[in-house]
């Protein structure tokens, strides 16, 4: 007998051990599982979440990655849940689209105070605006007249002096197409895109941030793209105006959402994500002059003259819709 209650006694020991090293090890690898985050964040988007996470204690707890729109739009349409990050930040309506197929993200677990009303699983980092923007001594170079609106890139006189971002590559350059089919409608719309992009010629740039580089490099004259950039080389000192078109200034918000994984993992994703809200807003707000939550406020100068929104919603069946009228313009 007391060798079959040692040997049992024995038994349980060895499985008590296996158990606890089990748990240890999990315990480990556990916390060992860093925050994977993708972003479609420029540079200066990026920087201020970092800062905001490491200031908060995250440095070494997550890793994040910088993806192109399309790139990480296409990510999330064909992985949905199983996508590797837990944490991303990218154009709303990807964010929604990918929601809509997959429901795949968890509601936030924080308060927001955003001035608008925004879906329980995202809420906005920051927003850009379009609007067109010159080069002051070029157009006197040329003789070329101010601009007030996109159909007046289409004169002339302006061809080969203007750039503008490809919609197929830039989510700026749907900015411009929304202004388009708002104010002209598809049929008027496309003659006047027709036109304006035979202006461009071999200005039709892949970033949303290639036009403002060569209007300020005196390349071409006019551009169309991010507001806030022109007001920052204007203020800067570079001869560059900007101008609110007529066919009014179109935005795009970018939003923070938690991949829902189920583990504690998406817990800690949830604290960066919240952080990224409560802590980055205040260095975004500066270099993307949009206010989105209450006690925000902007200067004048960021305001836009004619800010609009698309009738339909935003969604990326509205952005392929979008892009195939882009290509039949051409």
């Amino acid at each position: 007998m007391s060798k079959t209650i040692k040997g049992m006694l024995l038994t349980l020991f060895a499985i008590s051990l296996v158990i606890a090293m089990a748990g240890c090890s999990s315990g480990k690898a556990e916390e060992a599982k860093k925050v994977v985050i993708y972003t479609n964040g420029d540079e200066e988007a990026v920087a201020s979440m970092e800062t905001a996470l490491k200031n908060a204690g995250y440095d070494g707890k997550y890793v994040l990655q910088s993806l192109g729109t399309s790139e990480l739009g296409g990510k999330l349409m064909a992985e949905g849940s199983k996508i590797e990050a837990d944490l991303i930040t990218m154009s709303s309506y990807f964010i929604e689209s990918s929601q809509t197929q997959y429901s795949m993200y968890k509601d936030l677990a924080f308060t927001t105070n955003a001035m608008d009303q925004y879906p329980s699983y995202y809420t906005p980092i920051l927003a850009n605006t379009g609007s067109i923007f010159v080069n002051t001594e070029v157009l006197k170079q040329k003789g070329l007249p101010m601009p007030t609106s996109i159909k007046d890139l289409t004169k002339p006189e302006f061809k080969g002096m203007v750039s503008i971002p490809n919609i197929m590559d830039s989510s700026t350059g749907w900015l411009l197409v929304q202004a388009i089919i708002s104010q002209y409608g598809q049929d008027e719309g496309k003659t006047v895109l027709h036109d304006l992009i035979a202006n461009v010629g071999p200005h039709l740039e892949s970033s949303g941030s290639g036009p403002i580089k060569k209007v300020e490099a005196g390349e071409v004259a006019a551009g169309f793209g991010l507001r806030h950039q022109a007001v920052k080389a204007k203020a800067a000192g570079a001869p560059i105006d900007y101008v609110d078109p007529t066919e009014g200034n179109f935005s795009l918000t970018e939003s923070v959402a938690v991949v829902d994984k189920k583990n504690a993992t998406t817990d800690l994703a949830m604290k960066m994500a919240e952080t990224i809200i409560k802590d980055a807003r205040k260095d975004l707000i500066t270099n993307y002059p949009v206010a989105l939550y209450q006690g925000e406020t902007v200067e004048d100068v960021n305001k836009p003259a004619k800010s609009m929104k698309f009738t339909k919603p935003l969604t990326v069946e509205l952005l392929k819709e979008h892009q195939d009228f882009f290509n039949s313009a051409k």
